[in-house]
């Protein structure tokens, strides 16, 4: 079945179902209260579980000679009737063994009447009945609907529990509670459903017959209720309600009603005249009313009280991310056969239109003809000269909803013109995968001789502003359009700013030189080399990362002082012993990989900042090579100290340095040119390669990495990036 089809019922059953669900999920929830309240009181005893009724039997026959019956409540409450000493009635909760009386009933609270009425019937009685059993078997088949979108997130079932990349409140919420909340709301709604069928008749019930056959009663040998083997077999957990017998002969007798079986037993000899199974229809019946109340169990209340308050949250998130999803939509001001300038965008949930509007808003702002559509929607364009791809991954590397049928489209639709292309993909590299469609979508265009590629294909990990303002830059240089992206999506939800403490800071001379600054966490932090430090020079919503090293305990930041730099002019103005506010951002696609065999290093610059730290952090023996590039040796000095250091220590294997300004004057890429067959076996042998460092230098490697995995491995390099392989984190 097709993510939409499962996208779509689980809107259509939710809205369809809302009001009667919000209705039966506020007064579960108030129920639910009910057995706490009941549970409390004080007539459950010791050693309850271990009585059987050959201890308590005689002992309240004796004591009670007009009792007539004994029944256990839900509650575990031993509860007796019939009538005292004095002849007048008697309805009382007894200590099964001492046969004293703890309490009397009480009537039900009028509160928990009403409430359990409306949330049976709604006061319409069995009309109502019918609808509350139809919302639960709705009920039922939004949660399996909502699996399925989940294991279709999570990219299959065996990842059903790990991380959920965080959108926004009402989707991060969504999944993760519909995660903790899937057992028991699928109980609730299969129990309810069950419940409303058999009050329906749906589920037939057959009725237990005990009849007796009286002329083959024994009277005789007679013995003490006490010593009888039925009731030295039965505890009292087992018991629903005993009958007692009416008087002495032998054509009464006991009747125990048990949770699986009613049986008569002889009051005289003991022996069982009669023992019938329950249907099993009716034990469902009774197991389904157990679950569904929370009435045996006062820790399963709580959890039912809970899931109940999770359907009213999950309707509240789920309305919030449809109507965020419509809000998303594009009004075209331009028509598709007129516009210049054509926006594709491929989106499960809306948000990827976000971005594909903020640059539509600067097109037309700008006197452009602009045209934003989904991948589904793709035609001829008669005057478009240049095509944007925006684009998500969906499920196990799938295309989401509204692209799923672009390849088919795209075959048949030749553009008339020549069209420069570019393809952005969204996705997060906490999934396996990453980007895998928009890497598709990008060798289908390639393939077409009317399409030119304007640039290599871009990924955004976890919709990060700053990755996309980058390749808006891009664009907007080699499109010759002026591009300002609305500061509103540039900025990144602001999480509480810690305090970090200077350690210490080298000292510079003046603008375009380096320096070196570690910061202290005041209180205890979870964080890694190649995370990011935000912090806010103006105190205001500006941002400013840097990559980060960790050295022991301590980040390291490499720094590029630049004569109007707002963040390296704030930064290198502290002094030892200073404090500053700041956030770290986990920055998980760019963490070390602790599986690779080998991983590979290219940075230039203050890129090698988080280099430093990862190979600070591995043990002898790594398999860590270093290739970076400097102006000249005096640039290089100030990191020379702790690559020598691991060097000696065995924790970078090899180091290779080019200087762009002495002796053979190279750069990066002219290292890994020599070293070309070890680059493409390092990703043969499912290595690592990680960039760092000047947009220009990732583009001229990544151009270079590409001719490697094509001539070398017969694949193109955005192959190995989608599969976790070639890691950049540049700027």
């Amino acid at each position: 079945m097709t993510i939409s089809i499962w996208r779509y019922s689980h809107l259509a059953l939710a809205v369809s179902s809302f009001l009667l669900l919000s209705l039966a999920s506020v007064t579960g929830i108030v129920l639910s209260f009910q057995p706490l309240s009941e549970k409390v009181l004080p007539y459950r005893t010791n050693h309850f579980d271990e009585t059987t009724l050959a201890q308590t039997l005689p002992t309240l026959r004796k004591q009670y000679p007009e009792i007539s019956e004994l029944a256990v409540d839900k509650n575990k409450f031993v509860s007796i009737k019939g009538s005292d000493t004095d002849g007048k009635k008697l309805d009382a909760y007894i200590d099964p063994q001492t046969g004293k009386i703890l309490g009397y009933p009480t009537p039900k609270s009028a509160f928990f009447e009403w409430v359990t009425a409306l949330h049976r019937s709604l006061f319409i009685h069995e009309t109502g009945r019918f609808f509350i059993g139809l919302t639960s078997f709705l009920l039922l088949l939004i949660t399996v609907s909502g699996t399925m979108l989940i294991i279709q997130r999570q990219r299959g079932l065996k990842r059903f529990f790990t991380r959920i990349v965080r959108e926004n409140f009402a989707q991060y919420f969504h999944v993760v509670l519909g995660r903790l909340s899937l057992v028991p709301i699928f109980i609730i709604a299969l129990s309810g459903t069950y419940l409303s069928l058999a009050r329906f008749g749906f589920i037939e019930s057959p009725k237990v017959s005990s009849e007796v056959d009286f002329d083959a009663i024994k009277t005789g040998p007679a013995k003490n209720p006490a010593d009888f083997e039925i009731f030295k077999q039965i505890r009292l957990p087992e018991v629903q309600t005993v009958e007692f017998p009416f008087s002495e002969d032998p054509e009464d007798y006991y009747t125990l009603k048990l949770h699986d079986r009613e049986v008569t037993v002889n009051q005289i000899t003991g022996e069982i005249l009669r023992e019938i199974k329950s249907p099993t229809s009716a034990l469902l019946t009774e197991l389904s009313g157990d679950l569904h109340t929370g009435r045996t169990s006062g820790i399963w209340a709580i959890i039912l009280a809970i899931a109940s308050g999770n359907i009213l949250f999950f309707i509240y998130s789920g309305f919030a991310m449809t109507f965020k999803r419509r809000a998303s939509r594009v009004r075209n001001k331009y028509g598709a056969d007129e516009s210049e300038f054509i926006i594709l965008v491929g989106s499960e949930n809306g948000s990827t239109f976000g971005f594909a509007n903020a640059i539509h808003q600067q097109l037309t702002a700008g006197g452009k003809s602009a045209y934003v559509t989904e991948l589904n929607n793709y035609k001829v364009f008669p005057k478009a000269s240049n095509m944007i791809v925006m684009t998500a991954t969906y499920g196990l590397g799938n295309p989401p909803t509204n692209a799923a049928h672009f390849a088919k489209i795209f075959e048949k639709h030749k553009q008339p013109n020549p069209v420069r292309f570019s393809v952005v993909g969204f996705g997060s590299h906490s999934y396996p995968d990453f980007c895998k469609f928009a890497f598709e979508v990008d060798n289908v265009f390639a393939r077409q001789d009317w399409a030119i590629p304007m640039l290599e294909i871009h990924t955004v990990n976890d919709k990060s502003p700053d990755e996309f303002s980058q390749w808006a830059a891009s664009w907007s240089q080699l499109a010759g359009v002026a591009l300002s992206i609305s500061p509103s999506l540039l900025i990144t939800r602001h999480e509480s700013l810690q305090e970090l403490t200077v350690i210490d800071k080298t000292e510079i001379t003046s603008s375009g030189e380096s320096f070196l600054i570690s910061l202290r966490p005041k209180r205890r932090s979870n964080f890694t080399s190649g995370d990011l430090l935000a912090i806010y020079p103006a105190n205001d919503h500006r941002e400013r990362l840097y990559s980060i090293g960790k050295i022991g305990t301590d980040i390291q930041l490499s720094i590029k002082l630049h004569a109007q730099g707002q963040g390296s002019s704030y930064l290198n103005r502290q002094d030892s012993g200073n404090t500053i506010s700041a956030r770290i951002v986990s920055n998980g696609h760019f963490h070390f990989p602790e599986k690779a065999n080998s991983v590979i290093m290219i940075s230039n610059g203050t890129g090698i900042a988080p280099f430093l730290g990862m190979i600070d952090q591995q043990t002898a023996n790594a398999q860590c090579h270093l290739y970076c590039g400097f102006r000249d040796q005096k640039s290089f000095a100030l990191y020379n100290a702790a690559v020598q250091k691991n060097l000696e220590k065995k924790k970078l294997k090899s180091l290779h340095i080019a200087y762009s300004r002495d002796g053979e004057k190279q750069y990066v890429k002219d290292l890994l040119t020599k070293d070309e067959a070890f680059v493409a076996d390092t990703l043969k042998n499912n290595g690592v390669i990680m960039l760092c460092g000047s947009l220009s230098m990732q583009n001229n490697v990544v151009a270079l990495l590409d001719h490697i995995c094509q001539t070398r491995l017969g694949k193109s390099v955005s192959f190995y990036q989608s599969h976790g392989q070639v890691l950049m984190d540049c700027y």
